[in-house]
């Protein structure tokens, strides 16, 4: 059924997403050893749905209604803020320039280095004071 309602690419299609990709990206989990027709068209329209829906949830709650668009920091924001969609997070991060960046990542470093070496401090203490409780027994 779905294969012929895919198969024309004319305007009565159901689904919009290449139910071809799909199957690719169906099939690269190795649980996955057969698809049947029902469960590609399925996935298809349940992702083509929460796509929508990500999309309009994101118009609505971002500044897209200002500027009468969707844009990526509209998705980002939602993906953050929102619970529902918190698992897209690390797919949709917020942008940032590449010199902010670099000094996150200078930032992280260095506070790696003053906590590495707090904890060097911690263990030669502790090293000390069982040396010490050696020699007074």
């Amino acid at each position: 059924m779905a294969a012929r309602l895919s198969g024309g690419g004319g305007e009565n299609r159901l689904v919009s997403l290449p139910l071809s990709r799909i199957r690719v990206i169906m099939k690269s989990s190795p649980e996955v050893s057969s698809i049947n027709q029902d469960a590609l068209f399925l996935t298809a329209k349940a992702t083509e749905l929460f796509v929508q829906y990500l999309a309009s949830y994101s118009y609505k709650h971002g500044r897209g209604k200002e500027k009468n668009a969707l844009t990526y920091s509209d998705l980002s924001h939602t993906a953050e803020e929102c619970e529902t969609f918190q698992f897209l997070a690390d797919i949709l991060p917020k942008k940032i320039l590449a010199s902010k960046y670099l000094k996150m990542l200078e930032k992280e470093k260095r506070d790696g280095e003053v906590g590495e070496g707090e904890e060097e401090e911690e263990e030669e203490d502790d090293e000390d004071e069982a040396v010490g409780e050696d020699v007074g027994s």
